[in-house]
């Protein structure tokens, strides 16, 4: 009996072995060394923290000075009445976009937006909801993202909002983000 499960699974290697569809094994990348942690030596004593320091935990992000918020002039379109400058992010191409929260609903934005831009801007996205105005031209070799004005519904599919970057902030989370790349001073409407 065992010879015969022998010569069974012989009969099966080499038949599998024969077969068109049988292919060679793969090589798989075999991932680098980890390399050893280092530890200190006794003549190198690891610097020692506070203990007030070393139970606060690390930002997120890197925490930056205070930025103005934007006036108009500068971005060349309105800013929503109730919104809250949150902060500005580099966009690539010497451009940047600027963020603002706001309490208002979706739906009061960018019916704002709407009459302020004279444009019926673009449902970009039903879930979450996402509406895009362009407000100027793209110009593919001097800007990272063309001009406009962006509203996103953050409670859509029950989300709590978009949590403000400033701890203890009221509110501490805005139903409604607006975000802004400005237009270029010489394509503003006048």
């Amino acid at each position: 009996m065992r010879a015969a499960l022998v010569s069974c699974a012989v009969l099966v290697a080499v038949i599998g072995s024969a077969s068109p569809r049988a292919q060679a094994p793969v090589a798989r990348p075999v991932p680098p060394p980890r390399p050893a942690p280092t530890q200190p030596t006794p003549a190198q004593p690891a610097p020692a923290q506070p203990a007030s320091k070393a139970a606060a935990p690390a930002p997120a992000w890197p925490l930056t000075r205070a930025e103005q918020a934007p006036d108009e002039s500068l971005l060349g379109v309105p800013i929503y009445p109730t919104s809250r400058f949150l902060r500005s992010y580099d966009a690539g191409q010497g451009q940047r976009y600027y963020l603002f929260g706001t309490t208002a609903p979706f739906a009061d934005v960018v019916a704002y937006f709407r009459k302020a831009l004279k444009t019926g801007g673009e449902l970009v996205f039903d879930v979450p909801p996402v509406h895009m105005f362009e407000v100027g031209r793209f110009r593919e070799e001097t800007m990272a993202f063309p001009p406009g004005v962006t509203v996103k519904d953050y409670t859509s599919s029950g989300l709590g909002g978009y949590l403000d970057p400033q701890p203890g902030a009221n509110p501490q989370r805005f139903p409604t983000i607006i975000q802004i790349v400005p237009v270029p001073a010489a394509d503003r409407r006048r």
